[in-house]
């Protein structure tokens, strides 16, 4: 069974690569802004981070899958998004230097809770057909001695600027967290048991998606 991701983010191809999977990635051009803000109108009410995240992941699923016979698909496509949330505030990413330093110079020290959405539809047979979605949570406690030197450092490499929250614990920004509650890969972006109970419940076993060379698999 393939597997098509509907991002372009690099967290989330590297986890799922060292999960032995490797993904056809498809970017789902989706202005996330506008999707978020058509549903606030829609709602009449302020979205909740669970909604946010599942609407997001849902709406770059179905992207790709609108334009699945376009792109040969068969098999299964994932969606995914992130927040950051501190004090009740949503954060995404925050795209320029300036934010991004505001926002460590207030985590710094504290702990915010990162929500990853998931939505995987299964598009067989030329057409789009059932569709599961779950949100997965994790906590987030940053080290309280960070001097600001070193936040210039890190913000300067320009990582922090295009992932939710200004942060990542699995490349330049994982010196900086110091605990996390929850699943790992849920704050990498992508939580992998989350993902493998979906694809469960679509009737389909975890291993069928391997088509990487592991140890315990051939190339």
């Amino acid at each position: 069974m393939r597997l098509y991701l509907a991002s372009t983010s690099p967290a989330r191809l590297s986890l799922l690569r060292a999960a032995g999977i490797e993904p056809a990635t498809i970017s789902p051009e989706v202005d996330e802004d506008a999707v978020a803000e058509a549903e606030a109108v829609r709602t009449g009410a302020p979205l909740t981070p669970h909604h946010v995240v599942e609407l997001l992941a849902r709406a770059k699923a179905e992207a790709v899958a609108a334009d699945g016979a376009t792109h040969g698909i068969d098999g299964l496509i994932l969606g995914g998004d992130s927040v950051f949330v501190l004090d009740g505030v949503i954060y995404g990413k925050p795209h320029t230097p300036e934010r991004a330093r505001e926002r460590w110079q207030g985590q710094r020290g504290r702990t915010g809770q990162l929500f990853s959405g998931h939505w995987l539809i299964e598009y067989v047979d030329g057409k789009p057909g059932r569709a599961v979605g779950a949100v997965a949570q994790a906590s987030v406690t940053f080290a309280d001695d960070i001097p600001d030197a070193e936040l210039d450092a890190y913000i300067a490499t320009g990582e922090p600027l295009l992932v939710a929250g200004a942060f990542t614990i699995d490349s330049l920004g994982a010196p900086y967290i110091t605990r996390i509650e929850g699943d790992p890969s849920t704050v990498v972006g992508l939580s992998l048991p989350t993902l493998r109970r979906l694809v469960s419940r679509l009737g389909y076993d975890w291993p069928s998606l391997w088509n990487r060379g592991t140890s315990a698999l051939p190339d």
